[in-house]
């Protein structure tokens, strides 16, 4: 891309070429009167072509005119086509008996968009690659390199709410517009060049068929405004002024930068193959309701009505599409919820019936306890050592069952059974006194068969 920008640039540079002295407006490609434009988005035609009207004088009558013809093709390479005839350029004092006849001049433009980034483009192209029908020539058609026209423009397009403003802003050899043949005469050998900046408005008024849009432009000798009036979604009527600075020498004198009043007409053939396009009208203002950030697109119709009742169904096919999927994810959301709540009720059952089982488990190991009371209390040691055993079993876990088995233990002669027994109970329970007072006492030798071992 580099490398076609430099080259492109230094053709531009290096070209010696005059100013086209029968320029007739809206005759090039693109939007705008006389100054080239450049655009971020592919053209929502197909094709484009129409006619321009120049006139320079109302009495005797002295007109410019031309038909054209332009399309964008792939990959942002643009080419058109024009026939023009420019105005008579004899005095305005003789303008009435005039005989001559301008001749008619075979156009042909490019441009390449060579660069895009968010809201800005640039494109670089040639124009008035023209060939002529000139009298004195024994050819029917002579190539006229001194109409040859090298551009690159940089190009702007920002959305304000419902408008949206486009700006064109670049330079070209030997200008765009015509010279003042008159004054500058030797001018036009020389090599030109010349700056150029345009304006193009796209407003919301009459938005069914495209948006009216406002033209205003510095051509590089003069200032051009203009109005583009849809009549439906693919004619449009074209309107304005040429070279406004000008208007005090209307009646003066005449040259090809004269100034003059503008009337032209364009259809287009939306495209409607493969390819879609954004929601914009023929022109490139947007269909109604939509702006720059849709990021969905609808294929264009020939028909206006017909395009914008498929964007309705398209909009309503989307929006039931995100209740469908909404409704999915909040199904998704219920399911997950329902789970935990699964999982808690579960767990809260495990946690009730494992408490269940411990306090099932304490109360039969305290019974177990009790019997092996009665059993101790009546001399019979070794069923009573049955019972706490079965406590164990229950809950291991209890100071009291391994203090009474220590007694047990100690009534049955096995003192190192009952010490081992004794300190279980009282690593469980470091409070428990009784247990304390014994190990104490076995520790002194002052142990004896008393009430110390009548545990309750």
């Amino acid at each position: 891309m580099k490398n076609t920008i430099l080259t492109s640039f230094a053709f531009i540079l290096f070209c010696s070429i005059g100013m086209s002295a029968t320029r007739v407006v809206g005759t090039r490609p693109g939007l705008m009167m006389r100054v080239p434009m450049t655009s971020t988005n592919q053209s929502p035609y197909l094709f484009r072509a129409g006619f321009g009207t120049e006139f320079h004088n109302f009495n005797p009558m002295n007109t410019a005119k031309g038909v054209y013809f332009d399309m964008e093709l792939k990959r942002g390479f643009s080419f058109g086509f024009s026939s023009v005839q420019g105005g008579d350029t004899t005095s305005l004092g003789l303008l009435g008996e005039s005989l001559l006849t301008p001749p008619i001049e075979f156009g042909f433009h490019f441009q390449k968009k060579v660069y895009t980034y968010n809201d800005i483009s640039i494109s670089v192209g040639l124009q008035d690659v023209v060939f002529t029908t000139d009298p004195s020539s024994t050819e029917l058609l002579s190539i006229n390199t001194q109409l040859l026209s090298a551009f690159a423009v940089l190009g702007s397009e920002k959305n304000l709410g419902e408008y949206k403003f486009n700006t064109y802003m670049g330079f070209g050899t030997g200008g765009i517009a015509p010279s003042d043949t008159i004054e500058v005469i030797d001018s036009l050998k020389a090599t030109k060049s010349g700056v150029f900046l345009g304006f193009l408005f796209k407003t919301p008024y009459l938005e069914k068929w495209g948006g009216l849009d406002i033209v205003d432009e510095f051509d590089g000798t003069g200032v051009n405004v203009g109005l583009r009036i849809p009549l439906t979604s693919d004619y449009r009527l074209n309107l304005g002024f040429t070279h406004l600075d000008k208007l005090p020498e209307w009646a003066v004198r005449y040259w090809p930068g004269h100034p003059g009043f503008t009337v032209g007409f364009d259809m287009v053939v939306p495209r409607k193959d493969k390819a879609s396009i954004s929601a914009q009208g023929p022109s490139g203002g947007l269909l109604p309701g939509y702006n720059s950030s849709n990021d969905f697109t609808v294929p264009m119709h020939l028909d206006s009505t017909l395009s914008l009742a498929d964007l309705a169904v398209s909009t309503l096919r989307d929006s039931m599409s995100l209740m469908n999927n909404e409704m999915r994810n909040m199904m998704i959301r219920l399911a997950s919820v329902e789970q935990k709540k699964l999982f808690l009720n579960d767990s809260l059952k495990a946690i009730t019936l494992k408490q269940n089982v411990a306090e099932n488990n304490m109360n039969e190991a305290m019974r177990h306890l009790s019997k092996s009371l009665r059993y101790f209390y009546a001399g019979d040691y070794r069923e009573a050592l049955k019972e706490v055993d079965l406590a164990l079993e229950l809950n291991p876990n209890m100071a009291l069952a391994y203090a009474r088995r220590g007694s047990i233990y100690y009534k049955l002669g096995d003192v190192q059974r009952a010490t081992i027994n004794w300190n279980l109970a009282l690593r469980l329970d470091p409070e428990y006194d009784d247990v304390r007072n014994i190990l104490k006492a076995l520790h002194e030798d002052r142990l004896k068969s008393t009430s110390i071992f009548e545990e309750e």
